[in-house]
């Protein structure tokens, strides 16, 4: 079970005394954002010759136009990321294909060097029977005497 903290915060002039499973300094952090948001509204003209209630009504409208606004970046985010992770997965996809070309290739050369490397070796076979006949003709050392 979670421990509950108490911690007491200044919002708009006051002292609250808060309780929750967050620790201190979030529920801290919760407090200066309302500060903030009361404060930016106060700055506005006629909004302190308001009614309490309507002061509280926009401080609570701005939170959650904040909200909703925050929900739509996230779930934006979202889409993004799922968009990222198609994309990757088509590059994957195209890696993995290209590298299987590249490797069939490379058997195909190997295959073809060891072809060439067979017929050339029996061609320098076939020279060397070949270069001791000429005209057809093979001679032997006794043969040249004239």
């Amino acid at each position: 079970m979670d421990t509950k903290h108490y911690t007491e915060v200044l919002i708009d002039g006051r002292i609250y005394t808060l309780g929750g499973t967050e620790d201190e300094g979030y529920m801290q952090r919760v407090a200066s954002y309302i500060n903030e948001m009361i404060t930016t509204l106060k700055r506005q003209e006629g909004f302190t010759k308001q009614s309490a209630e309507y002061q509280t009504a926009m401080v609570e409208l701005n939170m959650a136009d904040d909200y909703f606004k925050a929900r739509e970046q996230i779930a934006q985010l979202e889409r993004q990321k799922h968009e990222m992770e198609k994309e990757v997965y088509s590059l994957k996809h195209e890696l993995v294909t290209t590298q299987m070309k590249l490797e069939a290739a490379n058997k195909e050369l190997a295959a073809g060097r060891t072809s060439r490397q067979a017929a050339s070796a029996g061609n320098a076979s076939e020279s060397k029977k070949n270069a001791g006949q000429i005209g057809g003709t093979v001679r032997t050392g006794s043969e040249n005497k004239e």
